[in-house]
């Protein structure tokens, strides 16, 4: 009876030691999706592209035909691999320059005489990383998320595209 005891205990203490130094299972939590602020409906979408060509294509598209061309880009692609190395690379950057990265603004821009003749002084897009300086003080009082941009490069030569929204 004896030794039935000291398997028994044996039992127990073996299971308590691979429950307490045997490596647990660590459960990863899904990712959560959080919807942006600011993001839209396809319709407002539409009807944001609408007004632009109401109010803008005439103007735009007059100063391309100047430049012998029918129509100027109206919109840029970047692939989702190049926003994401990107971002990666601006992250990189700022950190490099002393900045914490906090989000990224586009600009408008034409490319000059100098650009060749497929490009010239034809309009662009470029997207610019926007941030603060490490040392500044993490509490933002800048509700409007308004940070300046950081001195990195900026990315540009998207594909652009003339047709309006959805393209």
């Amino acid at each position: 009876m004896r030794k039935l005891s000291y398997i028994v205990l044996g039992i127990i203490i073996g299971a308590l030691s691979t429950y307490y130094f045997c490596p647990k299972q660590i459960s990863e939590d899904p990712v959560k999706i959080v919807k942006p602020k600011g993001v839209i409906s396809v319709e407002k979408a539409k009807e944001l592209n609408a007004n632009w060509t109401l109010h803008r294509k005439a103007s735009v598209d007059s100063a391309a035909q100047k430049q012998g061309r029918n129509q100027d880009d109206r919109s840029t692609y970047w692939s989702l691999e190049d926003i994401e190395n990107y971002l990666g690379y601006a992250k990189n950057q700022a950190d490099s320059l002393g900045y914490q990265m906090t989000g990224i603004r586009v600009y408008l821009g034409v490319y000059g005489k100098n650009a060749g003749q497929t490009k010239k002084d034809l309009t662009t897009m470029f997207i610019v990383p926007t941030g603060k300086k490490s040392t500044e003080s993490s509490l933002n009082l800048n509700f409007r998320g308004n940070d300046g941009d950081i001195p990195g490069e900026p990315l540009n030569e998207g594909t652009g595209g003339q047709a309006g929204y959805p393209n």
